[in-house]
């Protein structure tokens, strides 16, 4: 979709952030009916939680925003593939369309069971993906 640039670019914002405070830099945002309606990034550190993945604060801020679990109507732009974790409770969501930006080659949800999302979830990758994948790289090339 035309909107799919877009609506990555306030990802990147989102991971942007992320990495202002010290966290792996990687944004999530959720729009439904062409608005966003929640927005996360990496928070693992701050909360001190492996769980708090930019998904999984987007995916929690979206259903509180919607008051129901269910993401059916909306689509979740995150700059890098979700891991298994945030694929399984995309998939409980049942999100309607989940668009990603670069890969993950070693921990990304495809790697181990492209099944985990829900079955008539569309999903769409690379959008952006140089650099969503760059933010990353350049955020881990400064660790060491």
């Amino acid at each position: 979709m035309e909107d799919d640039g877009k609506y990555m670019q306030e990802a990147l914002r989102e991971a942007r952030t992320a990495g202002a405070e010290d966290e792996v830099p990687i944004g999530a945002v959720v729009v439904c009916r062409g608005r966003i309606i929640a927005r996360g990034h990496n928070m693992t550190e701050r909360l001190h939680d492996p769980t708090a993945h930019a998904e999984m604060i987007a995916l929690t801020a979206a259903t509180e925003a919607l008051g129901g679990k269910y993401l059916d109507a909306c689509t979740l732009y995150v700059t890098v593939e979700p891991c298994p974790m945030c694929a399984a409770a995309l998939g409980w969501a049942q999100l309607g369309r989940l668009v990603w930006g670069a890969p993950d080659p070693r921990r990304g949800y495809t790697l181990f069971s492209p099944s985990l999302l829900h079955p008539r979830t569309e999903v769409v990758s690379g959008v952006l993906a140089e650099e969503c994948g760059t933010l990353v790289k350049d955020y881990f090339k400064s660790k060491r």
